[in-house]
C-alpha cells in the first residue's frame, strides 16, 4: 500500500510569519523530495496574489497548488501544521492551521489523491487531531491509517 502523504513530506508546528511563508515551507517539502522545481513554489504564491485566497478550501485548511506544467516532476502532496495559525484573507475559513501543498504532472492524474484528501477533510475529529499533534510520526500514522 502506498502512503497518502510520505513521512518526509510532513512537518508539524512550523513557525511562519504569514501565508506566503507557510506556502513556501510546505512547498519546500515537495522540492526536497524532487517532486517540483523551485519555480512551482513561486507559481503557488503567484496564484494567490492573482486569484485571492481560493486555496483556503475548508475552515483552517489551505490546499496550495499551481497548474500542472514543466515545474512539476512527479505527483505529490505535502502537509505542514502551523505552530500559530495565519490569515490567508479568507473571510469564512481563516485562520489556517494546516497547509497542504499539492502538485500534479497532468490535470487528471491526481484524482485519487484529491479523493483521499476530500475524505480526510470530511473527518473533523481527525483534522483536529492532526492540527493539535506535535509529532510528525503520529500525524503520518493518522493520515495513512484513516481507512479501515
Amino acid at each position: 500500500m502506498t502512503s497518502f502523504i510520505k513521512k518526509e513530506n510532513i512537518q508539524v508546528k512550523v513557525e511562519v510569519q504569514n501565508w506566503e511563508e507557510a506556502i513556501r515551507k510546505s512547498g519546500a517539502l515537495l522540492l526536497d523530495n524532487n517532486s517540483i522545481t523551485e519555480a512551482y513554489i513561486d507559481e503557488m504564491v503567484a496564484a494567490i496574489h492573482n486569484l485571492g485566497p481560493y486555496i483556503v478550501i475548508a475552515p483552517h485548511i489551505a490546499l496550495a497548488h499551481a497548474r500542472p506544467g514543466e515545474s512539476v516532476l512527479k505527483n505529490d502532496i505535502s502537509l505542514i501544521t502551523l505552530k500559530e495559525p495565519v490569515d490567508f484573507g479568507s473571510e469564512h475559513n481563516d485562520p489556517v492551521h494546516i497547509v497542504f501543498s499539492f502538485c500534479a504532472k497532468e490535470s487528471d492524474s491526481h484524482i485519487k489523491q484529491l479523493t483521499d484528501l476530500a475524505e480526510l477533510l470530511d473527518n473533523a475529529d481527525l483534522i483536529k487531531q492532526i492540527s493539535e499533534s506535535g509529532n510528525k510520526h503520529e500525524v503520518y500514522e493518522m493520515l495513512n491509517n484513516k481507512k479501515k
